[in-house]
């Protein structure tokens, strides 16, 4: 029971007296010490947190989803695919002349080569990377037989591994095999987060080296590994990884800034070329720019690309955006046009906004010039019909039924394409919809308080909660620096500055760092055991292992709560109204509505405690209403009918 009161806070103090640990004390010592009597108030987290957990376990998640919309009832026509086998394609390349035959042909191809993320970055950015692997394999052929000129087909990694297993109830390994079987002839592609592999915490590097060699053995080809604070051992591990299992080395340079402003120097163009020699110097067979929130406008990208291309003129460019501000495509073209192999698109239903620039825009922009993409336009309208019916499947999760377009505020506030919409759903999940500005404002804020970070999962996570927590707490970044001792800051910001994910180029913020309070919490071990039944009350117990010990609570069944019919109570003062005289159980009622009574005629029979007793009327009447039907249970003084003279 939570109220009662116990004496250990008294204890508490007596253990830290002075005069009780270090000299002796005697029968006065309670009377000459009254401040043994100032109680701490418990904070009692672990019974709070135990109520928390029953309540959502009882009741459900307390945010609401804020979307109402309802799944589509139409289901995708597929294409038709001409039979036989699909045309070779640049897979095949890999396999006859291995990475590095692999990465000399990409470089010498001419016009420009597409990735299409469609199977992986646009749904992970739009749907919340719900797309099943049914829905993936139904239009697999197609893709093989129509875009066998793609320079790869990302379909794994980031955050479809997590997802398949926790939403999906599917196997990762399952979705790259059927796949695999699927389009034999276009190479595949993951995202491999370095050390975190596809997680969100630094694993083990035999773990590391395991996942990517069953990877490749399950049918991955090209893996391209980032790292989100450009921490290069970090990378280097991933790269090592991949290379050692046998697959393409994509080596990813996280982008933030704008290399084009001389006003913002601390990602300059140097710091880029810089960690793209030490990425080659360690190998990579493909460098790649990943612009995770969309911030490359043209003119950075022709200086960018121009000067990597300078320094690099044998190594295959591979260049990541998303179109959140709509300026992707003349971005990628200003890429292309600078010297870049490869740019990702997404099928044009699934593309623009926070997801990739469109395939169709990209496809026909540069048909005709020296950049061709050698597609078929209406095969990409094909793609895109099915594409565009197959999204309707998946309408509760679409960002658009919270956010109606993209957004050119994030060449301010630098916040990732695919967490750009995580954030606009919390923020109206938690009824900040309306400070979902707020929310963009607080990021750019955080981000300046953390040291200006690069900002890609897991990085981008801790400037998200950092934000959210400034405006739930209504905090400004002053605000939070002059309380940075006192505040009870994430866990993620705090296991940031603990270097859990690594060390941020130019270091941690400072006096930051040290004034957050760097003492551990407390940490419970709790199991879930079992919810009990409904009690009369409408509660229900909870049953917890806590740190080895059995506790629980009870915890209003809200929705019970509704449906119970609670019985009213017979009131001694309304003549007529007839009670039970104990708690028992209804075994027979003798009389109806309209039935006329007299004085002492029994009108309904009760058991309690194996006992029968009959109920008798108190007067003579007629009877007016019944409130019990037999095998009804009653309390003492619950009413059974009503008479009226």
């Amino acid at each position: 029971n939570n109220n009662k009161r116990t004496n250990i806070p008294f204890l508490q103090n007596v253990f830290s007296n002075h005069q009780f640990l270090y000299s002796t004390v005697d029968t006065q010592f309670i009377d000459e010490n009254p401040d043994l009597f100032n109680l701490k108030p418990t904070q009692n987290r672990a019974q709070k947190l135990l109520h928390y957990l029953g309540h959502v376990m009882v009741n459900g998640p307390t945010t609401p989803i804020p979307v109402k919309a309802k799944p589509s009832s139409i289901d995708p026509v597929i294409p038709p695919v001409t039979m036989g086998d699909p045309p070779v394609g640049f897979r095949d390349v890999l396999l006859r002349d291995g990475p590095e035959g692999f990465a000399k042909a990409v470089r010498n191809h001419q016009g420009l080569l597409l990735m299409d993320t469609t199977f992986r970055d646009a749904h992970q950015s739009l749907l919340a990377t719900r797309v099943r692997t049914h829905d993936l394999k139904k239009i697999s052929p197609f893709v093989s037989h129509n875009f066998s000129n793609l320079y790869s087909l990302e379909n794994w990694g980031g955050a479809t591994f997590d997802v398949a297993m926790r939403f999906l109830s599917e196997c990762p390994w399952k979705r790259l095999q059927e796949l695999r079987a699927l389009i034999p002839n276009v190479p595949f592609q993951m995202l491999l987060r370095g050390a975190n592999a596809v997680g969100y915490t630094n694993y083990p590097d035999n773990a590391v080296f395991k996942f990517c060699e069953v990877a490749k053995e399950n049918g991955m080809d090209i893996f391209r590994v980032f790292d989100s604070l450009n921490y290069v051992p970090n990378m280097l591990l991933g790269m090592e990884a991949a290379g050692s299992a046998g697959g393409v080395v994509e080596a990813a340079i996280s982008y933030t800034g704008d290399v084009s402003d001389p006003m913002r120097q601390k990602y300059s163009l140097d710091y880029y070329l810089q960690l793209a020699d030490e990425l080659v110097k360690a190998g990579t067979h493909i460098l790649c720019i990943k612009d995770m929130a969309g911030l490359l406008k043209p003119e950075a990208s022709k200086l960018l690309v121009g000067a990597l291309r300078d320094r690099f003129p044998d190594v295959p460019i591979h260049v990541h955006t998303h179109d959140t501000a709509g300026a992707g495509v003349a971005a990628m073209l200003a890429c292309a046009e600078a010297g870049a192999d490869v740019v990702d698109v997404a099928v044009d239903s699934m593309a623009g906004m926070t997801s990739q620039p469109s395939m169709g825009a990209i496809v026909a922009c540069a048909k005709g010039t020296k950049l061709d993409t050698g597609i078929a336009l209406e095969k990409v309208f094909d793609y895109s019909e099915y594409w565009e019916v197959a999204r309707g499947l998946y309408a509760p999760f679409d960002c658009t039924a919270t956010m109606k377009s993209g957004n050119a505020d994030v060449y301010e506030n630098e916040i990732p394409g695919g967490q750009y919409t995580n954030l606009h759903f919390q923020a109206h999940s938690m009824g900040l919809g309306n400070k979902f500005k707020e929310v963009k404002k607080a990021y750019a804020e955080a981000n300046k308080l953390l040291g200006d970070l690069i900002k890609v999962t897991p990085s981008s996570k801790i400037v998200g909660d950092l934000a959210q927590f400034m405006v739930q707490n209504d905090l400004s970044r002053a605000e939070v620096e002059e309380r940075a001792d006192e505040l009870s800051f994430p866990l993620s910001v705090v296991e940031f500055l603990q270097g859990y994910i690594g060390i941020p180029h130019g270091g941690f913020p400072e006096p930051l760092r040290s004034k957050v309070e760097l003492e551990r919490g407390k940490i419970l071990h709790i199991k879930a055991l079992a919810l009990g039944d409904l009690n009369k009350a409408g509660q229900r117990e909870v049953f917890f292992e806590l740190n080895g010990q059995l506790r629980s609570v009870l915890v209003k069944d809200t929705v019970a709560m509704k449906e119970m019919k609670f019985h009213p109570k017979a009131q001694k003062s309304i003549k007529g109204q007839v009670g039970a005289p104990m708690p028992g159980k209804v075994l027979e009622v003798k009389v109806e509505v309209g039935s006329k009574v007299e004085k002492g005629q029994p009108l309904c029979v009760l058991s309690a405690m194996k006992m029968e007793t009959v109920v008798n009327s108190p007067m003579a009447g007629t009877v007016k209403a019944v409130y019990v039907t037999a095998d009804a249970s009653l309390e003492g003084d619950d009413l059974i009918l009503e008479i009226e003279e």
